[in-house]
């Protein structure tokens, strides 16, 4: 089960073009925002990463939006758990367990969670808010880290485990959030 005083929130690549061509697209950067807001309103730390952002470009707008007042990391290896400042900024925050979300599925969501798991890190991924160009390509990725211990979650899901009571307080909000 997630923990809310252990789990963080790990954005990886939402970028350029890119995040215009995968599959499904419009709905990838709708259901991001959800996530993104849900985790901001229950105070789950996030991690934001940029794939060669002089290449890809930077992070859509509506999702830098979000994120205003932090900066991404820059990387160039597809699993971002092998640059430095990632690592750190990972570590550094004390929490066990990861939402991952993001683009490419089959590439640095892929290699980015490997690189967790490999490092004792549980990880989850919000699998309505990953993609990838094709369908299969998702697929792939998401059978394969089931397979080398991954779990699978959706936002509605991840949300409502965090939060763990209809009376808390932020249920409301998260409620219309995800309504």
């Amino acid at each position: 089960m997630l923990v809310q005083e252990t789990t963080g929130l790990i954005v990886i690549d939402v970028q350029g073009k890119l995040a215009r061509i995968v599959h499904e697209s419009e709905k990838l950067t709708l259901n991001l925002e959800k996530l993104i807001r849900g985790c901001q309103i229950l105070s789950i730390p996030i991690i934001w990463a940029e794939q060669n952002p002089k290449g890809l470009g930077s992070t859509i707008a509506k999702i830098e939006k979000l994120l205003i007042g932090q900066k991404p990391i820059e990387k160039y290896s597809f699993n971002a758990f092998d640059n430095e400042t990632f690592k750190n900024a990972i570590i550094d925050s004390g929490k066990k367990q990861w939402l991952i979300c993001g683009i490419e599925a089959h590439i640095c969501v892929y290699q980015t969670a490997m690189g967790l798991l490999l490092n004792n890190f549980e990880i989850e991924i919000v699998t309505d808010c990953v993609s990838s160009r094709s369908k299969e390509s998702i697929d792939v990725a998401l059978n394969k880290l089931q397979n080398k211990g991954a779990r699978l979650t959706n936002i509605e899901m991840c949300l409502y485990e965090l939060i763990k009571d209809s009376r808390k307080e932020v249920f409301k909000e998260i409620l219309t959030l995800i309504k």
